[in-house]
């Protein structure tokens, strides 16, 4: 393990006597002033670089939006050794969030419950933060709306309009569970809105591909209403998925909070949810796998799924950055072990189940 890595995971021990959101505060604060000194990762095993939706990735692993809400250390991200850092999600005016405490760690499960509420310092503080940085690596900006908004699809025009430039890449989040109403902009008409508005918008601004990011609770109507939009549609991605509100057996004594549960519990319903579109869609948009991704056996059984690209989030959390090594090298492993000579050679060979 590099001797950096050594020294953030030690750190991440320390941070987990903290309450939880006081220590991911404290993480961004010692990433702003430390990430200069962080070196830059070693280079990738050819066999895990990905090109999707018009990008060259370094490897398949991301990370989910959600750490970095205001895009203050994407690049300090990316040195861990991520193929891709998505900052957000973003609303156009500064937005408090919901009332603390928000954010709750269930290390008995693997899994974290969030009720932040798009908690963020607006998108022009994101597009400040997004015009200073200094890397190379790829970042994707999530967007969503304002609690408080008369005009939802109106505020991801705006937050795409002034973010997209700055970006590699933009995704909708139409599915937090924290914002009321939200999940609404998931059903047909209005997600079909939405879209074109957004695409509409694309083609007079500034061209950046559009990934939508779905939740993990919807029936079997709304995984096809879904895909028939976003096959009918231009958009580039698919992210499934979002956090749950179901509540399957857990042990911690934070179980009954309310809010997104994502780690391990959500695992084995968004990887379900993520074969089920790959088999509708067809290869027709990429597919992004997120959600409860905690190793390279993890990673590999997304993309056996279908999924191109992989996120995390909630495992970094509870096991430190060293996590990002130790994937890579195990899912190059697993590939090897299979006769893939690509990640792209095995997307979706595990996805044999019917709709």
């Amino acid at each position: 393990m590099p001797i950096f890595d050594f020294g953030a995971d030690l750190a991440t021990g320390l941070l987990r006597r903290m309450e939880a959101e006081a220590a991911h505060r404290a993480t961004i604060r010692l990433l702003k002033s430390a990430g200069p000194l962080i070196g830059a990762p070693g280079p990738d095993d050819p066999g895990l670089a990905v090109r999707a939706f018009g990008l060259d990735f370094p490897n398949p692993l991301g990370l989910a939006a959600g750490f970095d809400k205001d895009a203050e250390v994407p690049d300090a991200m990316a040195k861990f050794g991520f193929g891709f850092v998505e900052c957000g999600t973003v609303t156009p005016r500064p937005q408090a969030g919901n009332p603390r405490p928000r954010l709750f760690r269930l290390r008995e499960d693997e899994a974290v419950i969030n009720r932040m509420g798009f908690n963020n310092g607006g998108m022009a503080a994101a597009a400040a933060n997004l015009s200073a940085r200094s890397g190379k690596g790829i970042v994707g900006i999530n967007i969503g709306a304002n609690k408080d908004s008369a005009d939802r699809i109106a505020d991801y025009a705006a937050c795409y309009e002034r973010l997209a430039p700055l970006a590699d890449y933009v995704t909708v989040n139409v599915s937090s569970p924290n914002t009321p109403g939200l999940r609404g902009l998931q059903d047909r008409a209005a997600l079909t809105r939405l879209l074109d508005s957004l695409l509409d918008l694309r083609a007079r601004t500034v061209m950046r591909p559009l990934l939508l990011k779905i939740a993990p609770d919807l029936d079997e109507q709304a995984l096809d209403d879904i895909a028939d939009v976003v096959r009918a549609s231009q958009i580039e991605g698919l992210i499934v998925s979002n956090t749950t509100i179901a509540r399957p057996p857990l042990r911690s004594a934070h179980a009954g909070e309310a809010g997104g549960l994502s780690g391990a519990p959500l695992f084995e319903p968004s990887t379900r949810i993520l074969a089920a579109m790959f088999r509708r869609l067809g290869g027709a948009v990429t597919l992004v796998g997120v959600g409860g991704v905690a190793s390279g056996a993890d990673a590999y059984a997304k993309i056996r799924a279908g999924a191109s690209l992989v996120q995390l989030y909630s495992a970094l959390a509870l096991k430190g950055p060293g996590l990002v090594t130790a994937i890579k090298r195990d899912l190059a492993a697993l590939l090897a072990r299979d006769g893939h000579a690509s990640v792209m050679a095995a997307v979706g060979t595990g996805n044999s189940g019917q709709n």
